[in-house]
């Protein structure tokens, strides 16, 4: 078993035995050391050397697996490193896409042209303002294509200036959305967050701003970036407002995570309606996760993948008829069994945009691990 922490603040990665794991299961602040031995002697028959455990627990603490005093300051010092940077830089360039601006230019073009991107055909929207898109968060080599589909969207479409990039926050988020102030380094240049906009938000919506350092380590927003210099900024200059987002749909039933979500969407529409500037949403979004690494007993089959896709082709129906309480009632229906991790940027998406219609452009899913643990992910247009 492996652990690492996707908040970005250890950088260690853990292999820990199987029984091991068990053990770090029961440290949650509510089992003492003397408990766990017992449940540990219970479940595998055999004593646990309190020397072990104790070294364990040291082990977790230098490396921040552990709440307590040192992550708590680990914690402060990159929040407080991040907020004296001049910028959020690249994290991913040279993992997830390439690292050069030449060859990323080439990357994009190649997701464009190749057999699974976007055919030739003028878009049926062609000429017309686009209100929002939904595309992937998953690693651009593979999914790169599907990317393409929505963003040749935008490239034929009216483009506005301001780009609401709104991306999952895959380790959490205590306020359910985080926004950052700061500008975006790509290996194509700097991507300007809107300054103006980025100030209201904060005057009004001061605790958004608690969890900025969280961008830091994010994926979803900065993969969407390199498209949106390469189609938009050839013709114009463009800012974004980059927020990331957290919360589940079955949450929305919770009185208070309902007043909170509410709040930050009314708050951020009054904050856009008085700009008076036309601006697109980006949702970065993947939908469903299936097989063990995502926590189910068995890999999926063909079976289990068609029927996943069969359900979230249903699913994303709300989604093109711009329901966002519909979208949010399919997943609390089936109690979120397949783990959509992006609902929180595609309701807020249609919560935020007027428009007429959205269509899903393309669907696909990318595989994880050996185990054919699977991801879902598709692009969309709003218009």
């Amino acid at each position: 078993m492996v652990l690492w922490d996707p908040s970005g603040l250890s950088k260690e990665k853990l292999v820990l035995p199987l029984n091991y794991f068990f053990i770090v299961q029961h440290f949650d602040g509510e089992h003492s050391l003397l408990e766990i031995g017992a449940i540990y002697l219970k479940r595998f028959g055999e004593f646990l050397v309190p020397s072990k455990v104790e070294q364990l627990v040291e082990d977790l603490d230098q490396k921040l697996f552990l709440e307590g005093a040192r992550t708590d300051s680990a914690r402060l010092r990159l929040r407080d490193e991040y907020r004296q940077a001049s910028l959020r830089k690249a994290a991913f360039a040279g993992r997830s896409y390439e690292a050069d601006g030449a060859k990323l230019k080439k990357q994009i073009d190649g997701f464009f042209t190749s057999g699974e991107g976007p055919d030739f055909k003028p878009s049926e929207n062609q000429g017309k303002p686009i209100k929002g898109l939904v595309a992937p968060t998953y690693d651009l080599k593979q999914a790169g294509p599907v990317y393409a589909w929505a963003y040749k969207e935008l490239q034929e479409a009216i483009q506005p200036d301001v780009y609401v990039v709104i991306g999952t926050a895959y380790a959490g988020l205590d306020n359910l959305f985080a926004v950052t102030d700061k500008d975006f380094e790509t290996p194509l240049g700097l991507v300007r967050t809107d300054q103006p906009i980025v100030s209201q938000l904060k005057e009004c919506l001061p605790t958004a701003f608690e969890e900025d350092v969280c961008h830091q380590a994010e994926h979803a927003i900065e993969f969407q970036l390199p498209f949106l210099q390469q189609i938009v900024e050839a013709k114009k200059p463009f800012t974004i407002v980059p927020i990331l987002t957290s919360f589940s749909a079955a949450s929305l039933r919770d009185a208070t995570v309902r007043q909170s979500v509410d709040q930050f969407l009314t708050g951020l529409r009054t904050v856009l309606s008085k700009a008076g500037r036309k601006y697109c949403v980006v949702a970065g979004a993947e939908l469903a996760h299936l097989g063990m690494r995502y926590g189910d007993k068995a890999p999926p089959t063909d079976f289990s993948f068609h029927r996943a896709m069969q359900h979230d082709l249903e699913m994303l129906k709300p989604v093109e008829e711009l329901k966002p309480e519909e979208f949010a009632a399919y997943i609390q229906k089936e109690n979120d069994q397949r783990r959509i991790s992006g609902f929180s940027p595609i309701y807020s998406l249609l919560q935020l945009i007027q428009a007429e219609k959205g269509q899903v452009l393309r669907y696909d899913r990318g595989i994880t691990d050996q185990y054919n643990s699977t991801v879902t992910y598709a692009s969309m247009a709003f218009f």
